[in-house]
């Protein structure tokens, strides 16, 4: 038996909630803004968003590609930390396979107003991943860039290796949204770029939405926070 529109709608609900770790019984009356929602707003307008509402990730990627903002009402503005200054420090590195994106990419992060420090590598002979992804990691950590970038084949090896630096949250990014998400409630301070995965036009709109999206605070804060006592406790317990 076919469903109604109407239970469609809940169903789609129901799974949209607890993608978002939002038990639907817990908040039966949050307003739920979809990517359906974002497409009617006119291209590079504001969209008033309800109050306590709930935003999925695609109708935030739709929101990008339209270049609709999302205006939170004013008592649910989260409390962010302020935007890094312009000139900023970006360390950034990469393997042989990311090596044509990394150079393209260091001259973007000076149209955006970035300083770019290269980790190298300098050339398209095979190297290591791992060197690259931990000389950029350090330099975050180290407190010389206020973010990282690595860039390699795929861009999981890199985070796992820019990961085991301490004080470092480095998250693969293949898409807006994701690089919205990793800012917004990881806070994450490097990130990580699949040369192979993704093209230039899409990997300059990745970095320019991550360097520009600022952490959301809140209970983010306190999940990211617990992320890093993991790190400390078993730091302490060596």
């Amino acid at each position: 038996m076919p469903y109604r529109e109407d239970e469609i709608r809940q169903i789609v609900r129901r799974v949209v909630l607890r993608t978002l770790g939002v038990a639907d019984g817990h908040h039966p009356r949050r307003p739920l803004v979809t990517a359906e929602d974002v497409s009617r707003a006119e291209p590079g307008t504001e969209m008033k968003l309800p109050s306590e509402s709930l935003v999925t990730p695609l109708a935030r990627q739709i929101a990008m590609e339209r270049g609709v903002t999302l205006a939170p009402a004013a008592s649910d503005a989260p409390a962010v930390q302020p935007a890094p200054a312009q000139g900023e420090v970006v360390a950034i590195g990469c393997d042989h396979g990311g090596f044509e994106m990394k150079e393209d990419l260091k001259s973007y992060l000076v149209e955006l107003g970035y300083r770019p420090l290269d980790c190298g590598t300098h050339s398209q002979e095979s190297v290591d991943y791992p060197d690259f992804a931990f000389a950029v990691a350090r330099q975050v950590a180290d407190g010389t860039a206020f973010r990282g970038i690595v860039i390699d084949g795929a861009g999981i090896g890199s985070c796992m290796a820019a990961n085991k630096v301490p004080g470092v949250r480095a998250a693969m990014c293949y898409d807006q949204a994701t690089a919205t998400n990793s800012r917004e409630h990881n806070d994450a301070n490097v990130l990580t770029l699949g040369a192979g995965l993704i093209g230039r036009n899409l990997a300059r709109q990745i970095v320019k939405t991550w360097l520009k999206t600022d952490f959301g605070g809140g209970r983010h804060a306190r999940r990211v926070n617990k992320i890093m006592e993991i790190e400390r406790r078993y730091l302490r317990n060596r």
